[in-house]
């Protein structure tokens, strides 16, 4: 047991980590929302643009395609499976998937939208922070790792044992009683 627990910590480890290269890529892909300021008020420059919403949409495709990622990864090097093992995965990601928001956030446009408006000038255009708004796609990645695990334990992983072994040959398999109401062992 104390094995699988260190190689679930690992696991989860390795998951967390890679959320700082799903966090530069959110930066890196993710279309940016433009603001502009009157001097009074921050507008958004495209009232009817999908910006806002591509920042949710982005999120969640990497997540979805890291979370695919990390399950078969974590299948192929233990196929055994085990509690701890999935427990691993769904931290993982989870922190993973925190830890790329947190990042995106932090490396991305200026979070404070007010003072921004006012030291870029009246009129001028600028970039909103990257915000989810759906805080939920933060769930796609571990939901998406452990789906995709369960997928592969289901269709590759190792059997259980049969519980009953297999009729002797020669001995047919007891069938239950006979519905014509006859005791067994009767002719026919």
């Amino acid at each position: 047991m104390k094995t699988e627990v260190r190689q679930a910590a690992v696991l989860a480890v390795a998951v967390a980590v890679s959320g700082i290269l799903v966090g530069l890529l959110w930066l890196w892909l993710t279309p940016r929302v433009p603001l502009i300021s009157d001097g009074k008020a921050v507008y958004l420059k495209d009232t009817e643009g999908e910006q806002a919403i591509a920042i949710d949409g982005t999120f969640t495709l990497l997540a979805l395609g890291f979370g695919v990622v990390c399950g078969v990864v974590a299948f192929l090097l233990r196929r055994r499976g085990g509690l701890p093992l999935v427990v691993g995965l769904a931290i993982g990601s989870l922190c993973g998937a925190l830890l790329a928001w947190q990042l995106g956030k932090w490396f991305g446009p200026e979070t404070d939208v007010v003072a921004h408006a006012k030291a870029v000038g009246k009129g001028v255009v600028f970039d909103a922070p990257l915000e989810l708004k759906a805080k939920g796609v933060l769930l796609a990645w571990p939901v998406a790792a452990l789906a995709v695990h369960l997928g592969l334990m289901a269709l590759f992983g190792p059997r259980d044992p049969e519980p009953y072994p297999a009729p002797y040959a020669g001995h047919a398999p007891y069938e239950g009683p006979r519905s014509d109401g006859r005791p067994e062992g009767t002719g026919s």
